[in-house]
């Protein structure tokens, strides 16, 4: 059955998000202890603009980017911080084990894995590495090249997204998705029937731009799920921000070129130093992908003669932090040495951050759950807002205990389809609070 499109519930989303958080917790074990100096860099400058999604690919060099770091505010999230920043959930959490996706610690200083080695492809056209959860669209030639680069959403193990090199065959701006019988099935068993089309929309998976594979029933699109991006959450397409597909679709021409590998472990070459970036496979180890890096490795020692740290090549794949380490110079004193980072100045506001309404009383809302923990509540509040399309949600204060309330909704319809997903998506039992109306000679419900 086609596979065209996913929408994938957003109970699965929390599942996706709880056991990524379990797999960086285990990582974190090993990597907590002592981070390698390389993540100890203390930043000279202060930024306040960064780029994040276009650079120069300078001849001979496989790098691109520089770490950057933040200072975290109350009231920040990782998907915020992430998506500010056009980076993946995944990147972010990888480079910053230990901290809380939902509730990070206000003063927090984490780290922005703002540089990448280049995918071991052919520079043409649109790259996809899986593993780093990254696209890379290539411009110019050799001598000229500029790189444009944004995190993507993949396939899950059970529906992965396709490989290989295919092309784009038509785009569509405001598409119409049209809901596979399999997904509707799924979907009817939690007793959240769909229709047979869902036109253009906020209740539409594929967001606003749509780039069709020749690869068929695959595309690459938008999402009304935003905090999904950097997850393995979709049912085989690759889905990005709403802001990073208008510029992919503008930047596309049909006919383009897509080739879609899967390289968990990147060598690249830069100023005159060998780094090495690691990802966490999205399946079981790839064998074939790890003995194509290490007989790499092997290489470099015998052209150099000189031995390579490999404890430094183990530490690296272990941690598997997903940002560009330097493991070895070409030639004793030829390297100029990591990139100093940059610290950036907190922004105002973060991009794409889901706005929260004021709650009226005199409007629909819902209580999602009532909790003694007032960080619980927080995070409850955080994840409940981040669905998609966004629930709105805020945490309410009473004497020892904290609500959580959804809403405000225009009428009761949208207070009841809010209870509806609540239980549907996070296995939340919301209760409906009516609105608080005010008559002549006293107040009444």
């Amino acid at each position: 059955m086609c596979r065209i499109i996913e929408l994938m519930s957003l109970s699965n989303t929390l599942r996706l998000i709880t056991l990524f958080v379990v797999i960086l917790s285990l990582q974190g074990c090993i990597s907590m202890k002592r981070a390698p100096d390389e993540y100890q860099l203390v930043p000279k400058y202060l930024e306040e603009n960064v780029e994040r999604n276009e650079f120069s690919v300078a001849k001979g060099d496989d790098v691109i980017g520089r770490l950057r770091f933040i200072t975290l505010e109350k009231g920040d999230t990782l998907p915020d911080i992430a998506r500010h920043f056009s980076l993946g959930l995944n990147g972010v959490s990888a480079t910053n084990p230990g901290v809380d996706i939902w509730v990070p610690e206000a003063g927090k200083r984490i780290m922005l894995p703002l540089s990448f080695i280049l995918p071991d492809a052919p520079r043409k056209g649109i790259v996809i590495n899986l593993a780093a959860m990254r696209l890379f669209q290539f411009k110019g030639n050799s001598e000229s090249l500029a790189v444009l680069t944004y995190p993507v959403g993949v396939g899950t193990e059970e529906r992965p997204s396709p490989r290989g090199l295919m092309r784009v065959e038509r785009k569509v701006s405001r598409p119409t998705w049209h809901v596979p019988a399999s997904i509707a099935k799924d979907h009817l068993k939690k007793g959240d029937p769909l229709p047979a089309a869902v036109l253009p929309g906020p209740q539409n998976p594929l967001g606003e731009y749509a780039l069709y594979l020749s690869a068929p029933s695959y595309l690459i699109h938008g999402t009304n799920k935003p905090a999904s991006i950097g997850l393995s959450a979709t049912n085989g397409c690759i889905r990005l921000y709403p802001e990073s597909v208008k510029k992919l679709y503008e930047n596309t021409p049909v006919k383009t070129s897509v080739n879609i590998v899967n390289q968990p472990y990147l060598l690249g070459l830069s100023n005159g130093a060998v780094y090495l970036e690691v990802h966490a496979p999205l399946e079981k180890l790839d064998a074939a992908e790890f003995d194509k890096v290490y007989a790499k490795l092997r290489n470099i020692e015998k052209e150099s003669g000189r031995t390579l740290n490999w404890s430094k090549v183990k530490k690296v794949l272990v941690e598997a932090r997903g940002i560009p380490v330097p493991i070895f110079e070409i030639r004793q004193g030829s390297g100029k040495g990591v990139a100093e980072p940059m610290e950036v100045k907190h922004p105002g506001k973060l991009n794409g951050r889901p706005e929260i309404p004021e709650l009226k009383t005199d409007a629909w809302s819902v209580l999602a759950a009532d909790m003694r923990d007032e960080i619980d509540a927080v995070r409850l509040s955080a994840i409940i807002n981040h669905q998609g399309p966004q629930i709105p949600a805020r945490v309410l204060s009473k004497n020892d205990s904290y609500s959580v309330v959804a809403g405000p909704f225009n009428d009761i319809r949208g207070a009841r389809d809010a209870i509806k997903r609540l239980k549907i998506d996070l296995e939340i039992d919301g209760k409906l609070i009516e609105p608080f109306k005010r008559e002549r000679g006293g107040d009444k419900r």
